[in-house]
């Protein structure tokens, strides 16, 4: 190449990784969880299933493997099964009387959660994904395709 033309090339170079980078960097905003926290958090999960814990308040991210129908009984829940980095399945529970439903929700989307992890025999269930109107609990969040759901 010539030096005209890699000095025609270079200004367009520069735009094509600055969109690259701020592409990147939109995959890891403060408070969306890396594949570190990934790990750590299918780590902990599988710990506090084996050691049957409960009210575990945890972060982390997760591939939904089948959406489930509502649970209507009582308060509002949307419910589907998220599939952890350890292969370990966990049932959410998101009420929808409480914060607004995750619309189109399909399996291999990707759901990153904050909520409170309870123990049982098929993996354990997340809830509290939304705020507490009494202000008495740690308010909880699911997040999928960039929308936050409290």
């Amino acid at each position: 190449m010539n030096n005209k033309l890699i000095r025609k090339l270079l200004p367009v170079l520069a735009l094509l990784m600055a969109a690259v980078i701020t592409w990147q960097q939109q995959d890891h905003l403060p408070g969306t969880p890396t594949t570190t926290l990934e790990t750590q958090t299918s780590d902990r999960l599988a710990k506090a299933f084996s050691n049957r814990e409960s009210n575990l308040q945890i972060e982390g991210v997760g591939t939904v493997l089948k959406v489930l129908p509502d649970d209507t009984r009582g308060s509002r829940h949307q419910r589907f099964l998220l599939e952890l980095a350890s292969g370990q399945s966990v049932l959410v529970a998101h009420n929808i009387d409480l914060a607004p439903r995750i619309p189109n929700l399909e399996p291999g989307d990707q759901v990153h959660f904050f909520g409170e992890y309870e123990w049982n025999d098929r993996g354990g269930v997340l809830h509290w994904t939304h705020h507490d109107p009494r202000g008495r609990h740690p308010d909880g969040w699911l997040r999928h395709r960039g929308q936050s759901y409290r």
